[in-house]
């Protein structure tokens, strides 16, 4: 904009013309008395511009400057929020003993498969013998930084087939809250649902592995086992290799970032594979 020889009233200094205009610096002559002022910082503090066309420009200029600035300072007050949220997680993690096996597997039924891409949470099953008999069971390992990982099997299949559906971060309200029903609940922010054909190529014994019993790959019995945190971070990391998305598979890579911030382990340096099948 062109503000050469544009007449201004400054509150102090009164009437002067613009006789210099650099690219945020105006100088202004006012009656021999030179002075420069910042651009356009001046137009909005000191400086009224006699032209009403010129004037109306800059008070559009500013409005949308103004606009722009509240969309800046709400957008970092966002970001501090969820750095403060973050910490906070963060701080929770310390006081929690982070167990090298609490990340929870489950074997859905047929049901489970067909809701639980809906409802994102997981029954632990019910209590089988003893006092508690029919109630559901606790699942006492599971903490701030477990995962759920979602696993099937057709009934005519043998065990070794047993596939990998999806996974999710337990929702931290499972460790807070005294749970009565038994229900798992996931982390809106951390879940991931793979495709028929991804979940062919997730196969469960790959990576899990009774370390007694190595070649061994049986589940007769119970809702859920316990998993070794490396092993879901093995899955994340596999996860992201065949995901084809690039949305997906940025996804992915976030999951897995989380992941291994909250169970303390190195995302450089995450061991091949090395269950059952591999052995």
């Amino acid at each position: 904009m062109n503000l050469i020889n544009e007449e201004i009233t400054h509150k102090v200094f009164g009437e002067g013309n613009i006789v210099e205009h650099e690219e945020s610096i105006i100088t202004v002559d006012f009656n021999k008395n030179i002075k420069k002022f910042v651009y356009p910082d001046a137009f909005e503090k000191f400086i009224t511009l006699k032209n009403e066309n010129t004037a109306k420009t800059f008070k559009k200029l500013f409005l949308q400057r103004q606009l722009k600035e509240e969309i800046l300072e709400k957008k970092r007050e966002e970001e501090k929020e969820i750095q403060m949220l973050e910490q906070a997680r963060i701080d929770k993690m310390k006081n929690h003993r982070i167990h090298e096996s609490s990340q929870i597997v489950f074997w859905l039924d047929d049901v489970e498969q067909e809701n639980v891409f809906t409802d994102w949470q997981v029954f632990t099953g019910e209590v089988q013998s003893g006092k508690n008999k029919g109630e559901p069971n606790r699942a006492t390992r599971v903490s701030l930084n477990s995962a759920g990982l979602l696993t099937a099997r057709g009934p005519e299949q043998p065990e070794t087939e047993r596939q990998i559906l999806g996974l999710y971060m337990v929702n931290e309200s499972y460790i807070d809250n005294v749970v009565k029903d038994g229900m798992v609940p996931s982390d809106p922010e951390f879940r991931i649902e793979l495709t028929n054909e991804e979940a062919e190529q997730m196969l469960f014994w790959n990576y899990y592995i009774n370390k007694n019993y190595p070649h061994r790959t049986t589940w007769n019995s119970g809702k859920f086992r316990y998993f070794d945190n490396i092993w879901t971070a093995q899955i994340l990391k596999d996860i992201i290799l065949i995901k084809t998305d690039e949305e997906q598979i940025k996804y992915a890579e976030n999951f897995l970032a989380h992941f291994c911030q909250v169970n303390a382990l190195d995302i450089d340096n995450i061991p091949e594979v090395h269950g059952a099948l591999k052995q």
